[in-house]
């Protein structure tokens, strides 16, 4: 199948489009660009220079792909999407930019929604599904299978395991490591910092929840800054979690206090099963 370039078209000259490549109208492509074979670039699209699209992606109008970023093979990028977008701060910010921050990676078969924004920095596993309006920011690392909900938000510095599923509306805070076959649920909110931006001291302690492997968060949970939500813990909807959890317990209230075990049945991890269950799951 022979490769389509619309006429109004802009195509840098060493950019390298495979046969059954699709270009559509009004799509700008840069310098030393690669586009794999069957892919397919509706309007307005802009590709910078030196993005790589392995074969067979497909890219909505008026997608915005920033310089470098690499997506694998079977990937699907809703319409107005941004990826590998540089952070910028502002300017009465604490936080300092990297300007060196390696390119955006999406591995194969993943899908963005409509109007997702991805930074630079960010690294997609396989497989990976993020919901329309949500948003990645820099130097996160999400595993296989991973599901990031609609209008949900994953901070900086964030690390997220396989097959985990944050649903609607979640905020996942800066600094947070999310283990494999989480649950959690819609409107979820973590937060990392108790000094609530006061005082330099601050800096020292800014730590995000860490949520260990098969754990459940239920709706509207809130998780304060450090503390540790052990395996297999269920969290009620609407808890609020202060203190670390135990292994295995449910957890209800506000405060949050342990109530109950988790049923055996429930349970995906076992000692004769540590890879989960999943459909349990």
């Amino acid at each position: 199948m022979a490769r389509f370039i619309h006429p109004t078209a802009i195509v840098a000259p060493s950019a390298v489009i495979a046969e059954g490549a699709s270009i559509g109208p009004y799509c700008i492509i840069g310098e030393q660009v690669k586009i794999g074979a069957g892919c397919e670039l509706a309007v307005g699209c802009v590709l910078a220079d030196g993005v790589e699209l392995a074969d067979r992606v497909k890219l909505e109008p008026y997608v915005v792909v920033h310089a470098r970023t690499c997506l694998g093979t079977g990937c699907f990028v809703g319409s107005h999407s941004t990826l590998g977008k540089p952070p910028r701060v502002a300017l009465t910010s604490t936080v300092k930019t990297q300007p060196d921050l390696p390119p955006l990676q999406i591995g194969s078969n993943c899908t963005i929604g409509c109007s997702a924004v991805l930074y630079a920095g960010t690294v997609l596993a396989d497989g990976v599904f993020i919901g329309d309006r949500a948003v990645v920011r820099e130097r996160c690392i999400l595993a296989e299978k991973v599901v990031v909900g609609s209008g949900s938000t994953v901070e900086n510095d964030t690390r997220i395991g396989s097959y985990t599923k944050i649903q609607t509306g979640s905020y996942i805070t800066a600094y947070m490591e999310i283990e494999d076959r989480v649950f959690i649920a819609p409107m979820v909110t973590t937060t990392n910092d108790n000094y609530m931006g006061r005082t330099e001291k601050r800096f020292k302690y800014i730590k995000g929840a860490t949520i260990r492997r098969g754990a459940r968060i239920g709706g509207g949970a809130i998780l304060l800054p450090g503390v540790e939500v052990a395996e297999e813990t269920f969290v009620a909807a609407g808890a609020l979690v202060t203190k670390n959890t135990e292994a295995r317990k449910v957890v209800k209230g506000f405060p949050a206090k342990e109530i109950r075990d988790v049923p055996e049945e429930e349970l995906i991890f076992t000692d004769n099963n540590n890879t989960g269950n999943e459909q349990k799951q």
